[in-house]
This record gives C-alpha cells, structure tokens and sequence, in this order.
C-alpha cells in the first residue's frame, strides 16, 4: 500500500507519524512531477493537437452567480458615476483634502500608522481627537474645506478599523483593518516621494463594488505625477481590499550575445543592453474589509445602511461575493 493512501492519524507513535507524513508529502510531490512531465511530453507530440490544460478550480473561478455583477461599460452604471458623490474627483479634477483623526488616547503605535498613511496619500492633515465626538469633528472638518474624514481605531495598540466620511453629504464607511506592515518592516522598501501617485482599482465588479472602488479612488488626486513613477493599488480578492504602494523602477539590463560572434566583435559592438521594469515597494500594506457602507456622514443610531454585512445571513457560502 503506498504511504499516501495511509490513514496518519491511526499512527499513534508520534516519530512514525511524523515519519510517513513526510514519505507522503515526497510521494505526492513526485507523482505531481511525473503528471507534469507526462503532459509536456504530450504537448509535444501533440503540437496544436493536444488537449487543453485543465483549469484548477478555485474559490474565484466557481464565484456564485450575481445579478449585481456589471461590465466596464454598462451604461446604467456610467450614468449613474457621472451624477454621483464622486464625480467631482473622477470627471472633474477636484482635489481631495483629508482629516486623519483617531480614537481618544491612541497608543503610539497608532501614531505609527497615521504616519505611514500621510506618506501615501497626498493632501492629509492630523488633528488630535482631544474630547471630541465623531459627529462634530465632522462639522468641524467640513466647516475647514476638508472632503474626507478618517477615524481611525485599535486594538491591542494595532489599528484594527477606519471609519471613512466624504463630506459634507456621504457616504460614510466602516473598513475593518488588518494584516499592517509599516514600509520599514519591507524588505528592499524605497522611500516615498510627494510626488501625486497613479490610482489602480482592481476587481470591484458588482455595482457595491463600483461604489466602494470610487470611494476609495477618491482619496487621491486623479492627476497623478508621472515623473514620480508612484502607483497605489486597491485590489479587491473576494471582499478583501489588499492595499498596496509600489514605485515603477526603470533599469538597463545586459543582453546575452549570440555564441557566433567572435570576441574581437564583441568588443567592437560592446555590451547591448535593453530596457527593464520592476516594482519596488514603499509601504504600508494592510488590508481592508468593509463591514458597512452608511447614506449620509457618520450617525449610528439614525443612519440609513445603504449595505451592512450580517455574517449569518451572508456568509453561507464561501463561494458568495458582495464587492
């Protein structure tokens, strides 16, 4: 009997367990490599003719079916996106100006993630929170010509929320916080500029999503410096929004020579080179889920949810998606 088709856990001695656990995962290994030099060989011979390579099934590609889902160029929702909260930022070139605040007596560690938000997005101003309720910091940052208001909360001296208010009128969002790396902790990191980034929405593809990838898109001027190679990404992977700040480095790169050309050639022509990108990483990363989506700025007890997550309604699947 192979050692894969064995049950470990009848193996009471822990040592023998252990023992044929890494036989099967060598087992296992080895038959997979065999699969994948079986099918190359095949797709050789075969040519054109060959068999299409099965596509793994994954939690993204077996989605449940949305009626909310839309295409790029739906023209209900472009319509909509012309009128809307954030049109002024997307059509018209207004530039955003945001207020960072944070729950009353914040650790320094809080202080930490205020600092590496400031160096990702332009235009953003820390006030103390002092005695102040959300409510009237809202009055007061909108009375201040500010556009967005960011709350932000911790647990265990980690920023665990965001609350997210565009002024004066809404909406109001609640994004739970989780998996922070300040840009130090990355390795090979670069230092950020003040250069305005570029803006990548990735994946929002339900009319929720469409919403909430504006929301956040409008943080950022939407005249991005070019010259400061600066890119900040919102890719949403089954309703987590994995935020992300890279640089686009531009390098030369040495090309191999052909075997026929003679040294003395060589060193006539000299070393070609050719043009190569990368990405540096700058920092933060984190990753956000919303957990609700409010009509209006911020009041929980009169309030009008446009969307709220109920876990035991909603998550019945794991295949059900909402952004």
């Amino acid at each position: 009997m192979p050692a894969f088709g064995r049950n470990l856990s009848s193996i009471k001695n822990k040592r023998k367990r252990i023992a044929v656990g890494l036989k099967v995962k060598a087992e296992k290994k080895k038959a997979k490599k065999e699969r994948q030099e079986a099918r190359k060989r095949e797709e050789e011979e075969l040519g054109d003719k060959a068999p299409p390579r099965q596509v793994a099934l994954t939690l993204d590609n077996t989605r449940e079916a949305d009626e909310t889902v839309v295409g790029a160029e739906d023209v209900e929702v472009l319509t909509d996106e012309r009128t809307d909260e954030f049109s002024d930022y997307f059509l018209r070139g207004k530039i955003p100006k945001i207020m960072v605040t944070t729950r009353p007596k914040p650790s320094t560690k809080l202080y930490d993630f205020v600092r590496e938000l400031m160096t990702m997005i332009p235009r953003v101003a820390y006030y103390a929170r002092r005695h102040y309720n959300i409510k009237e910091i809202c009055r007061l940052a909108s009375s201040r010509g500010f556009t967005h208001l960011i709350v932000l909360s911790e647990k265990n001296k980690v920023c665990n929320g965001a609350i997210v208010s565009h002024l004066p009128l809404g909406p109001t969002a609640f994004f739970k916080v989780t998996k922070f790396v300040s840009g130090a902790d990355i390795a090979g990191h670069g230092t950020p500029t003040n250069h305005v980034p570029e803006i990548l929405l990735n994946n929002f593809n339900t009319r929720l999503g469409h919403r909430v990838g504006r929301f956040l898109g409008s943080l950022f001027p939407h005249k991005p410096n070019f010259h400061g190679r600066q890119v900040v990404t919102f890719h949403n992977q089954r309703d987590f929004i994995f935020v992300r700040h890279h640089r686009y480095i531009f390098e030369d790169k040495k090309k191999k020579k052909s075997s026929t050309i003679t040294k003395s050639k060589k060193d006539e022509i000299g070393p070609e080179t050719q043009k190569g990108v990368r990405l540096q990483e700058l920092g933060p990363r984190f990753t956000l889920k919303m957990k609700w989506l409010q009509a209006g700025t911020f009041d929980t007890l009169h309030g009008e949810y446009e969307w709220l997550h109920k876990r035991k309604q909603m998550d019945t699947t794991r295949r059900k998606f909402h952004l």
